[in-house]
């Protein structure tokens, strides 16, 4: 390819090259690909920027044996990122099971698959493909489910091994930086933006990310205010206490303790911190919260506590009137 390098492709290398920044050199970083445009654009610029950048590129892709001929798929994909010049280029093969459903284990599996990929080749980071498309369609999937602000404020750009360069470039751009580069991408999903775009004008995408980044520092505080919060009391948590806090801050404080009990991040949904605030805040004498992952949430001697499903009827007396405080633990 002769000439000026064509925006897209330039855009898509940008991106990765400002993601890179602390990066140390000599470090390993693979991009996560599924043959897909967006990250296989990611993986092409990764394999452009890292050695000019001092470091080593390699790559992960993941066959989730869910569809007749994966394997073949991801050999396909693992030998055109070898054709990139990415080293190591590994894949990882995984079983699909667990809470939530489907898409929910697909994702468990595959976030495991590269951490362990990481670990293994000892690479200190994993870039992910996700565009500003993706990130508008979290905020709006979350809008659509009635989701918190956890959930709006959609994805990080970095989140411990986990880097996101791609979540200013619209998909667009990705296939136009495919198409540039000759590489054989796919593309299988449905876009919802182009219709909302089409009804609500231009800039609807960008919108939804602009909010999605206030929301993420919102919640950034409010995860914060509720750590300390939850520091304060290590063993069991005051119902009194509870009250005198925040909602924003109370709710964060209970679904903390309800996954350090044992329920599942992607089965623990809001109606169910809801159930468990009731316990708090329209307390009548109600019994106790079933939650995923056999874990029961009840409010006992002024106290909400988080025990197994099968304990509710289990009683352990202190006194003639009071209930042996029980406590949740942290996992």
């Amino acid at each position: 390819m002769g000439g000026a390098l064509p925006p897209p492709v330039a855009a898509v290398r940008n991106a990765v090259r400002a993601s890179l920044a602390a990066v140390a050199p000599g470090d390993l970083v693979l991009a996560a690909c599924s043959g897909g445009q967006d990250s296989l654009a990611l993986a092409a610029a990764l394999a452009f920027v890292a050695p000019r950048a001092g470091l080593r590129a390699g790559a992960v892709t993941v066959d989730h044996g869910l569809q007749e001929g994966s394997a073949e798929r991801a050999a396909g994909v693992a030998l055109t990122l070898r054709g990139l010049g990415l080293d190591p280029v590994r894949t990882a093969t995984v079983a699909v099971a667990g809470p939530g459903g489907l898409e929910a284990a697909a994702r468990a599996a595959r976030y495991a698959a590269f951490e362990a990929t990481a670990a293994d080749v000892g690479a200190a980071a994993v870039l992910l493909g996700h565009t500003l498309d993706d990130q508008a369609e979290t905020v709006l999937l979350g809008l659509a489910r009635g989701s918190g602000p956890r959930s709006l404020a959609g994805m990080p750009p970095r989140r411990g091994l986990f880097v996101r360069p791609l979540l200013g470039v619209r998909r667009s751009v990705t296939a136009a930086a495919c198409a540039e580069l000759g590489l054989p991408a796919w593309s299988d999903r449905l876009d919802a933006l182009p219709a909302l775009e089409a009804a609500l004008g231009p800039g609807v995408a960008e919108a939804l990310v602009r909010t999605a980044g206030q929301l993420r520092d919102d919640a950034e505080v409010l995860e914060k205010i509720a750590a300390s919060e939850r520091k304060r009391d290590d063993t069991a948590m005051s119902a009194a206490s509870l009250a005198g806090l925040p909602g924003a801050v109370r709710t964060r404080v209970l679904r903390s303790a309800a996954l350090d009990a044992g329920c599942p991040a992607g089965s623990l949904t809001a109606a169910h911190v809801a159930r468990i605030e009731e316990l708090v805040t329209d307390w009548h004498g109600q019994r106790g919260v079933d939650l995923p992952g056999g874990v029961r949430a009840a409010r006992r001697s002024g106290e909400v506590l988080f025990e197994p499903a099968g304990t509710a009827n289990r009683v352990n007396w202190e006194g003639p009137s009071r209930w042996t405080p029980l406590t949740w633990g942290r996992r």
